[in-house]
Parts: C-alpha cells; structure tokens; sequence
C-alpha cells in the first residue's frame, strides 16, 4: 500500500531544512499563520485524526451514517477541497514553535504512529467511525487518509506563506 500520509509528512521534513528559525516565526498579518503555527497545526491535527484511528479500532458500536457528500467526494479524489477554512479560533491561538527540533519531534513522532496504523487499519471494522464536522462519519482507513489530505491541503497554504517571507527578505 502506498503510504501517501507519510510521504507528505516527509516532504514536510525535508522542506524545513530551507527554514531559519527567524522564518518558521516570521507572521506577515495577524490574520495569517507564519510556516511555523502553520506546521504546528499540521502536526496537531494529524495527531488529531491518528487518534480517531485509535478510537475506531477500538470501538464496538457500529455507526449507520456515513459521510457527507462533501466527504464522499473529498474521500473518493483523496483530495480536500481547495478552499481557505477558517478556523474558530485566531491564528494567534496557534503557538509558534521554539525551534526546528520541535517541529522535527513532532513530525518524527506523526511518522511513527502513521507506521503503527499503516497495516492496522484495514483490520478496523469499517462500520466502526467517528465523526468530522465537514466530511461526515468516517472510520478509520477515512482517518488515515485524511492525515496526508489534511497535510497536502496546507501545502498549498505553505506556498503562499513562502512568497510572503520572499517578500519580506525575511532570511
């Protein structure tokens, strides 16, 4: 099975090496994350849904609903909409991070329970789910693939983020 999950959170990895710690924090409007909350919330909610797979393969209630249509669709093309969410919360509400090997960690340990789960979800009862707010009820193969969506969808997000600092002449 190709693990696309942790290729992205790969990619992620890789791509921090071109970052000082001046541009991980660099905010260009208060409104906007800097790449680092960026990758903090990355990492969270990847942590987030690795937890759902947790919870789904542990539960013995069966759930009749499924997903939205948005979520059948998104599921269907693995691919989330391309579209700017806004969160509740401000994006100062996300901490920026400290250092790289902070972000490292949390990557490194997304990989690791990515791994975990990889050979393990199919075993799930797919009747097993839990629920997101946008895509409906989704179990826990939905979960996992969710983690690399989820991460690709920001990726788009990251490139934006980069033309700011390029902007900027933040180095």
């Amino acid at each position: 099975m190709l693990n696309n999950s942790s290729a992205i959170i790969e990619q992620y990895i890789r791509d921090l090496d071109g970052y000082s710690i001046g541009q991980l924090r660099f905010n260009s409007d208060e409104d906007v994350w800097s790449v680092g909350q960026m990758y903090i919330h990355v990492i969270d909610v990847a942590k987030e849904y690795i937890g759902h797979i947790e919870t789904c393969t542990k539960a013995t209630n069966e759930e009749p609903e499924g997903k939205t249509e948005v979520g059948t669709k998104a599921l269907a093309e693995k691919e989330w909409p391309n579209i700017s969410v806004k969160l509740e919360q401000p994006p100062s509400a996300t901490k920026n991070p400290e250092s790289k090997d902070e972000i490292i960690a949390g990557l490194e340990q997304v990989l690791e329970k990515l791994a975990h789960w990889e050979c393990r979800v199919d075993e799930a009862n797919p009747d097993c789910k839990v629920r997101h707010g946008w895509f409906g009820w989704l179990n826990a193969r939905d979960w996992f693939e969710m983690v690399g969506m989820h991460s690709r969808h920001h990726l788009r997000q990251k490139a934006k983020l980069d033309e700011k600092l390029a902007e900027a002449g933040i180095s």
